[in-house]
């Protein structure tokens, strides 16, 4: 059974009550309990974790790296304007990783700085855009050699 962490960074835990003009009415107990729902029929495991601290973000990465989690999902939210550190954690850790984003980000003019060691990125498609980002994950998952890690491209940043 695959091991699927998604990461749900900053301002996310408010889903449905932060400006839903923009994020929608769905909670994010909601949310949760529709990915729960995706993941018990696809037969994976699926761990959500939230956070509005971006070294807690790099920690529950590293951790997941430790216990062999399989795949990576996050939308990094707020973390997207400065997450240099987030971008060089998710490069090192070498985990499948797949970005989501509710919102078009490209229309509304937002630099996604951890995107380019993604392996995909979906947005703009509400809610939906996790169980692509998660169809995603298990798409890469089911067919890269079990056991492989891939080192990430882009840049890293200065240490």
């Amino acid at each position: 059974m695959w091991r699927i962490l998604l990461i749900q960074g900053a301002n996310m835990i408010h889903l449905g009550k932060r400006e839903p003009e923009i994020y929608g009415k769905t909670t994010a107990s909601e949310l949760d309990t529709m990915l729960h729902q995706h993941a018990h029929s696809k037969g994976y495991e699926l761990e959500i974790f939230y956070t509005n601290v971006e070294g807690e973000a790099i920690n529950r990465i590293y951790q997941a790296v430790e216990e062999s989690v399989d795949g990576l999902v996050m939308n990094p939210a707020g973390f997207n304007y400065a997450g240099y550190a987030l971008r060089d954690c998710v490069k090192g850790a070498a985990l499948p990783y797949v970005e989501v984003h509710m919102t078009n980000v490209e229309a509304r003019g937002i630099r996604c700085l951890i995107a380019p060691v993604a392996d995909g990125v979906i947005f703009g498609l509400g809610v939906h855009s996790y169980i692509l980002g998660l169809d995603a994950m298990l798409y890469l998952l089911s067919n890269s050699p079990a056991g492989t890690r891939k080192s990430r491209g882009g840049q890293s940043g200065q240490a």
